[in-house]
């Protein structure tokens, strides 16, 4: 398992521990008085969305919301799950076990009676990359299984491998591997050209979004993380 990277923030700090001592995230549901991590507490969607409250530490929100997603979330800029404090979603990336362990896979069996699946359509692969998407802005759409949430346009993406900053290669490849799944569900769709079409559109935004091979990482807010690419193939200054 890789080494935990990031110190706790602040705002997670007072967060129970788990058994392993790991801050146990605001949203996770406690079971018979332990916290399950594959499951959502009660409410806590709601709760989230409409008092703007950090997904992570369930603390009150700024400006700059972070999405904690996977590559292929990039592509359709949907999540499931509502934002985060930047320090708390970079903190996730870095040290959650599932997140950091490309090998893992999510433990599917005895969930409890009455466990609801997630909004939209879940992608059950673990995409061995994280995107920390920040943004200023999300808007809640309707699901007839629950919440999901559309994703506003990126100030940062910050993008993870292991607890590490990811390269251009292993981003390409989580993308790469899970475009077939969007592909059929585009296929599914009651227009499925118009669908395929429209994927096409943003998988080339997606890609916009990838760092520049040997360029520099910076992690200073309000300064993208990569320079991404102008059309002419020249990096932005």
């Amino acid at each position: 398992m890789p080494e935990v990277t990031t110190l706790i923030p602040p705002r997670m700090a007072a967060l129970p521990r788990d058994k392993h001592h790991r801050p146990v995230p605001w949203f996770v549901a406690f079971v018979d008085g332990q916290p399950d991590h594959r499951l959502i507490g009660p409410g806590k969607i709601q709760k989230a969305v409409r008092g703007m409250r950090c997904w992570l530490c369930g603390q009150r929100l700024g400006p700059n919301l972070a999405f904690v997603i996977g590559p292929m979330c990039a592509v359709n800029r949907v999540s499931a799950e509502p934002p985060s404090h930047r320090d708390c979603a970079i903190y996730a990336a870095r040290n959650c076990p599932f997140l950091t362990t490309p090998q893992m896979v999510r433990r599917e069996g005895r969930k409890p009676v009455g466990y609801v699946e997630p909004a939209g359509v879940m992608i059950r692969r673990n995409p061995g990359v994280t995107l920390a998407w920040i943004t200023r802005s999300f808007k809640p759409i309707g699901d007839a299984g629950g919440y999901l949430v559309e994703i506003g346009k990126p100030v940062n993406t910050l993008w993870f491998a292991e607890g590490r900053e990811a390269t251009r290669d292993e981003i390409l490849a989580s993308i790469n591997s899970g475009l077939p799944l969007l592909r059929a569900e585009a296929e599914r769709d009651p227009d499925p050209a118009g669908a395929l079409a429209e994927l096409v559109q943003l998988h080339v935004a997606a890609l916009r979004l990838l760092p520049v091979p040997d360029a520099p990482v910076r992690f200073r807010d309000e300064v993208p993380i990569h320079l991404c690419p102008r059309p002419d193939g020249k990096a932005r200054p």
